[in-house]
């Protein structure tokens, strides 16, 4: 899921690994649907059913996020409303609906309106992220505490770069790093390789208009 920046449109030629299915991208630019997405168990279902391209229901959602069946249906249906979610086939026994992403890509873009809605998802998803880096480090002192090995620091990976660049630069980069993550997306995402292990990522991009003192820019 992408905000202010959507991923660019595939080209000719895709990376090794390139999933298969057609590309269809899910972008969301009315406010009201941006606000409506500015909450922490709708983005993590959107991530769940975009990222894994795999049907769901809402109790099995509900589980991830910790609500309640009924509480993840009324969140399902709100997805549904603005085209984000849409229902999928039932399985063998219908017990109950199930749920799949409206497309193979989402992103969010307010067009870079003044403080819009997109930033409060925006500090939901960093919220998102502290919680999966706290709940990993819990597990890390477990499996210390039990003396079992457990994985290297170099497991969770966080690096902040400050750069200068132009608008088409800033374009050129995003389309580099997302052309890069699409060459390590399954072909099949119900078939996952012997050993791979689920790994959440981010990047983001954000201007930073803090001058420090004797800074300028270069005269043309």
């Amino acid at each position: 899921m992408t905000s202010e920046w959507p991923p660019p449109e595939p080209g000719s030629s895709a990376a090794p690994g390139r999933k298969s299915r057609p590309e269809k991208k899910v972008e969301i630019t009315d406010p009201k649907a941006i606000r409506a997405l500015a909450h922490a168990a709708r983005l993590e279902v959107i991530s769940e059913l975009y990222s894994t391209q795999a049907s769901r229901t809402a109790t099995e959602l509900a589980q991830q996020t910790g609500l309640t069946p009924s509480a993840m249906s009324y969140h399902l249906r709100a997805l549904q409303k603005w085209g984000i979610v849409v229902a999928a086939e039932a399985s063998a026994d219908a017990r109950e609906r199930r749920w799949k992403a409206a497309g193979t890509d989402f992103a969010i873009n307010s067009g870079g309106a003044v403080a819009g809605p997109d930033f409060a998802v925006i500090d939901i998803e960093l919220d998102a992220f502290r919680r999966r880096a706290s709940a990993y480090a819990r597990v890390r002192d477990e499996q210390r505490r039990r003396g079992e090995d457990a994985d290297p620091p170099s497991a969770v990976l966080l690096a902040s770069n400050l750069l200068y660049l132009t608008a088409d630069q800033r374009a050129e980069l995003t389309e580099k790093v997302f052309e890069l993550l699409r060459g390590y997306e399954l072909e099949d995402p119900s078939r996952i390789p012997p050993g791979a292990e689920r790994i959440a990522t981010m990047w983001s991009m954000i201007p930073d208009d803090r001058t420090l003192p004797g800074s300028r820019q270069s005269q043309p």
